[in-house]
C-alpha cells in the first residue's frame, strides 16, 4: 500500500467514524437487539408503527397497524344493573359494601366482554448471507429526524440500514446499502402471528392478507393487507413460494405498506388491498432521499418546537444501555433532556391526527409497538389514568395536533356511552368506566372489584377543556361543548345524596384498583375522594365552557346547585389527604395508585398559595407511599413532586424511572428507553416528559410559574418552545445559578400575562406591575373549592412556600415580550 493510498484509507476510516458519533439526540447501542423487543428501537407515523432490531444476519423488523385489533364492533352493558342499583346503593350506605360488592359483581359487571386486543400486523424479516461475524457494530435512533440506523463491517464491506416510517406517503421504508458495489445480498419474507396468507406477486413484491382473531365471542372482522416492495439497485432478483431474493445489489429499497377495512370504531367497509397498493404505487414512485426530505421535514415541524438544554457530561458520550446503568450514581444530565425528547419523539410517532380519509388512532398502553397476540392488558385504554397520562405532554410541550386522536376517541365514546348511561343506570348524557379499545365500549370491563368506576369519560372530557385552554379556539370550544356538557349530565341524574353524610356522591363508585386495609378485597364505595375531584372538575369545566359560549343557562343553574352540594376534601387523623370519605387510609399503604391526588396533579384543585392545609397533606400522603413504584406511578409522582415545588423530590423520582428494570422493586427503563411498569407501559415515558417540563413551567395556578422546581443539579439551563394556558408561549427561558435570567414569552390571544418567578426581573419596552390584585386573565381563573374538614388528630407542620417574584403585564396578540434579570 502506497502512502498516500494508507493515508487516504486513515482518512475515511477517521471520517467513518466521526459521522457515526452520537449526536445530543440520539439512543445508541455498541451491539443489536438479538431476540429481545424492549431493546429495539421504535418507529411510527402514527398510524403504522415498527420495532427494529438491528441483527447482521436476520434484521427483525415488528410491524404493526394503529386499527389492527381483534373482535369487531359491539357492545358490553349488562341490563341489569338498573334494577340493582338501588340495591346495591343502600347496602353501600348501610356500610355493606362486600355484600354491595358481590351483588355488582352480577348486575353491573360485564357479563362476557372485557375489551379486544390489539395485535401485531407481522414480522418482515431480512437475511443476510454470511453475516454471522461482523465488526464495528453501530446502532441508534435519532429522535431528531425519526431514523433508525444499523450499520456495520464484513469481509471489508461497510453495511447501512434506515428505516422510517413516513407519516406523509403513509409507508414504512428500509434503505439497505454497502459501500462497495455489487456486495448486497438477501433474502426478504414476512410472517405473522395472524390467521394470513403469503404470496408473491411479480418478482419483487411480497403480499401478506389476514384476519384478526376472535376474542370473547366476538368474531375476528379487521380484514389487513401487508404489502412490501423490494426495489434493489443493480444485482439479479428472483422468488420462492413466500419470499424475494436480491444477489450483488449495490442498494435496495423496501417500501412496507399496510392497510386494514376499519373505516371507524363502527364501521368495516374499507378496501385494504386496494388501500395498500394506493400507498406503495404512490410511494414506489419518489427516491429514497425524496421520501426521506419529506419526512424529516414533516417530522420536525413538530419536533423542532421545544429545545431543552440541562448541560452535558462526559456521561453523554457512552452508549444508552450504559448510561442508563450509570444514571443513579453519576451525573448526566443530558440524559434527562434526551428522556424528555424521547417522550415526545414516541407521541408524534404513536398518535398523529387522520389524513387522506383516515381516521387517527390515540395511543393504546403500549403506544403503536406490540408483537404479542394477547399484550399485556390487551394493550387497550386503561382510563383510569393510563390513556390520560399519555396525552399530559401533548398541549404543555407543544404537541397539539398529536392531542386529535384523543379528542375524537372521546367524542366517539360520548356517543356510545349514552346508550350505557341510558340502559346501566337510567340516566342522560353519557358515561365510559375504566376502560375501552378500538370499538369504544364503555361498560365495565374486567372483576367489579377494578371496573366499578363510571369516572373516564369525565375525566377524559377534562382534556377537551384543557385543550382550549392553551389555545383559546372558541370555534373549536362550541365544536367540543356538547361532549362535555354530555358527561356532566350524567352525574346531574347519577349522583345520589349520602344519608349519612349528606352530601351528593357518586355511588357506586371506587377509588381505582385500590382498598382499604379494613376490607382489601372490597373497593366499591360511595363519595371516594377522586370521583368527587372529578365530578367538582366536569361541573367546573362545563360552567365555564357555557358562559364562554353565552349558552345553556338554565342547565348552568343546575349544575351549580349540584356542585354545592359535593363533599370537601378532607385531612385524616395521620395528616393525609383522606383517599376515602371515611377515615380509612393506612399510613402503611404503598398502593402504585394514588388516585385522589389527582386533585393536585392534573387537576388544580390543591395549591401551594392557596390551599395550604390540603397542599400538606397531600405532601403526606406522598411520604406515606414512598416513591419507588411502577413505571408510570413514579411518572405520576414526577407531576405531583412538581407541583409541591419540590426539585429534588422530583428529580429522585426521575433517577428511580431512569434505573435500569430489575434494579429496584418497582419498575424502571428497558434499554431502549421504554418504560417499564413492567411489562412495557408507554405512559410512563410521557408521564415523566409531562413532569419535567412541569419542573420547569407551570401555569394552572393563576400564573405562569417559571423554574417552579428546579432541582440542585439543574442550576443552569435553558428551553424553548413550551405552551402555557391562555394562549402564552415561552419562545426563550434561560436560567442561571436557580434565577430566571432571560424570558421572551409570546401571546397569542393578548390580555393580561403574570409571571411567577424567583427572582426580581426587568423588562424591556413595555411596563409591567409588581404583585397585582386577582389575575383579569379569564384563563387564569383559579378553581375554588370548599374549605377542608379536616380531622382533630392531624398534625400538618404547613411551610410558607416561596413566594417570589409576581409581575403583571398587558399583552397584544402575536407579540413577544422579553425580560431580564435585573
Amino acid at each position: 500500500m502506497n502512502k498516500l493510498h494508507y493515508t487516504l484509507s486513515l482518512l475515511f476510516v477517521f471520517l467513518t467514524v466521526k459521522a457515526q458519533q452520537p449526536i445530543a439526540l440520539k439512543l445508541w447501542y455498541k451491539q443489536p437487539a438479538g431476540t429481545t423487543w424492549t431493546n429495539a428501537l421504535p418507529v411510527g407515523n402514527g398510524r403504522l408503527g415498527a420495532m427494529v432490531y438491528g441483527n447482521p444476519e436476520q434484521e427483525v423488523i415488528k410491524l404493526n397497524e394503529v386499527t389492527v385489533w381483534s373482535g369487531g364492533p359491539n357492545r358490553n352493558d349488562n341490563p341489569d344493573a338498573l334494577a340493582a342499583l338501588p340495591t346495591i346503593r343502600q347496602l353501600i350506605f348501610d356500610g355493606k359494601q362486600a355484600e354491595a360488592q358481590k351483588l355488582a359483581e352480577t348486575k353491573i359487571q360485564s357479563k362476557k366482554i372485557n375489551g379486544m386486543k390489539y395485535q401485531p400486523v407481522g414480522t418482515l424479516r431480512l437475511n443476510f448471507p454470511n453475516h454471522q461475524t461482523y465488526t464495528k457494530y453501530y446502532r441508534d435512533l435519532d429522535i431528531e429526524r425519526a431514523i433508525a440506523t444499523t450499520a456495520y463491517t464484513v469481509d471489508g464491506v461497510r453495511y447501512t440500514r434506515q428505516v422510517i416510517a413516513s407519516a406523509p406517503d403513509q409507508v414504512i421504508v428500509v434503505r439497505l446499502t454497502a459501500d462497495k458495489p455489487g456486495k448486497l445480498s438477501f433474502t426478504a419474507f414476512m410472517n405473522s402471528p395472524q390467521q394470513t396468507q403469503r404470496t408473491i406477486e411479480g418478482k419483487d413484491k411480497l403480499v401478506l392478507t389476514g384476519i384478526t382473531s376472535d376474542h370473547e365471542g366476538v368474531k375476528g372482522q379487521v380484514r389487513f393487507n401487508a404489502h412490501i416492495r423490494v426495489l434493489p439497485e443493480g444485482g439479479q432478483t428472483s422468488k420462492t413460494d413466500t419470499s424475494v431474493v436480491v444477489i450483488g445489489a449495490n442498494a435496495a429499497t423496501l417500501y412496507v405498506s399496510i392497510a386494514t377495512n376499519v373505516v371507524d370504531y363502527k364501521t368495516l367497509t374499507a378496501d385494504p388491498k386496494m388501500l395498500a397498493d394506493n400507498y406503495l404505487s404512490q410511494a414506489g414512485k419518489r427516491s429514497f432521499q425524496a421520501i426521506l426530505n419529506e419526512h424529516v421535514t414533516a417530522y420536525q415541524r413538530y419536533f423542532n418546537r421545544v429545545r431543552l438544554n440541562l448541560g452535558t457530561t462526559k456521561a453523554a458520550e457512552l452508549p444508552t444501555d450504559e448510561r442508563i446503568k450509570q444514571f443513579a450514581s453519576g451525573n448526566d444530565p443530558q440524559l434527562v433532556s434526551l428522556y424528555f425528547q424521547f417522550g415526545r419523539y414516541l407521541l408524534i410517532s404513536a398518535s398523529q391526527p387522520g389524513r387522506k380519509g383516515m381516521v387517527g388512532q390515540p395511543a393504546t398502553l403500549q403506544g403503536l409497538w406490540n408483537e404479542e397476540m394477547s399484550p399485556p392488558w390487551d394493550s387497550k385504554y386503561t382510563i383510569n389514568i393510563n390513556t390520560e397520562m399519555n396525552y399530559w405532554p401533548a398541549e404543555v410541550t407543544n404537541l397539539p395536533e398529536m392531542h386529535e386522536p384523543l379528542i375524537q376517541m372521546v367524542k366517539d365514546l360520548s356517543q356510545t356511552g349514552q346508550e350505557t348511561a341510558r340502559v346501566m343506570y337510567g340516566a342522560k348524557g353519557w358515561v365510559a368506566h375504566h376502560n375501552t379499545d378500538l370499538w369504544r365500549i364503555t361498560g365495565p370491563v374486567d372483576a367489579i372489584y377494578y371496573s366499578m368506576w363510571p369516572m373516564g369519560g369525565a375525566w377524559l372530557s377534562q382534556h377537551l377543556w384543557e385543550k382550549y385552554q392553551y389555545s383559546g379556539d372558541k370555534t373549536y370550544l362550541k365544536s367540543v361543548y356538547p361532549v362535555i356538557k354530555g358527561a356532566a349530565e350524567f352525574f346531574v341524574d347519577y349522583l345520589v345524596e349520602d344519608p349519612n353524610h349528606h352530601y351528593l356522591v357518586v355511588c357506586p363508585g371506587m377509588s381505582p384498583e385500590n382498598a382499604p386495609s379494613t376490607r382489601p378485597n372490597t373497593s366499591i364505595d360511595a363519595g371516594v375522594t377522586m370521583d368527587n375531584q372529578i365530578v367538582f372538575d366536569i361541573f367546573t369545566s362545563t360552567i365555564r365552557a357555557a358562559k364562554t359560549l353565552n349558552i345553556d343557562a338554565d342547565f348552568v343553574k343546575v349544575v351549580q346547585a349540584k356542585l354545592a352540594q359535593l363533599p370537601p376534601m378532607q385531612v385524616g387523623k395521620h395528616s393525609q389527604l383522606q383517599e376515602w370519605i371515611d377515615d380509612l387510609d393506612s399510613p402503611d399503604d404503598k398502593h402504585r395508585h394514588i388516585s385522589h391526588l389527582y386533585g393536585l396533579y392534573p387537576s388544580a384543585q390543591l395549591s401551594a398559595y392557596r390551599t395550604p392545609a390540603l397542599f400538606t397533606a397531600a405532601r403526606n400522603t406522598l411520604e406515606q407511599r414512598g416513591d419507588v413504584s411502577t413505571g408510570w406511578s413514579m411518572g405520576w409522582k414526577v407531576n405531583w413532586w412538581a407541583r409541591l415545588l419540590d426539585g429534588n423530590r422530583a428529580y429522585k423520582l426521575i433517577t428511580n424511572q431512569l434505573s435500569p428494570v430489575g434494579s429496584q422493586q418497582g419498575g424502571g427503563t428497558y434499554t431502549n428507553l421504554f418504560d417499564a411498569h413492567p411489562p412495557f407501559q408507554i405512559d410512563g415515558n410521557f408521564g415523566c416528559t409531562a413532569g419535567i417540563a412541569e419542573m420547569i413551567m407551570q401555569s394552572h395556578d393563576g400564573a405562569i410559574h417559571l423554574i417552579p422546581a428546579l432541582p440542585n443539579r439543574w442550576q443552569e439551563g435553558s428551553i424553548s418552545g413550551l405552551r402555557a394556558r391562555g394562549g402564552f408561549e415561552i419562545i426563550a427561558l434561560e436560567w442561571k445559578d436557580g434565577k430566571v435570567a432571560k424570558v421572551v414569552l409570546k401571546s397569542t390571544l393578548g390580555g393580561n400575562c403574570r409571571i411567577r418567578v424567583p427572582n426580581e426581573l426587568q423588562a424591556k419596552g413595555f411596563s409591567m406591575t409588581l404583585n397585582g390584585a386577582e389575575n383579569s386573565n379569564p384563563f387564569f381563573q383559579v378553581l375554588e373549592i370548599k374549605d377542608p374538614i379536616i380531622s382533630s388528630q392531624a398534625q400538618l407542620i404547613m411551610k410558607k412556600p416561596r413566594i417570589g417574584q409576581v409581575y403583571d403585564f398587558i399583552t397584544q396578540p402575536g407579540k413577544s415580550y422579553t425580560l431580564t434579570m435585573k
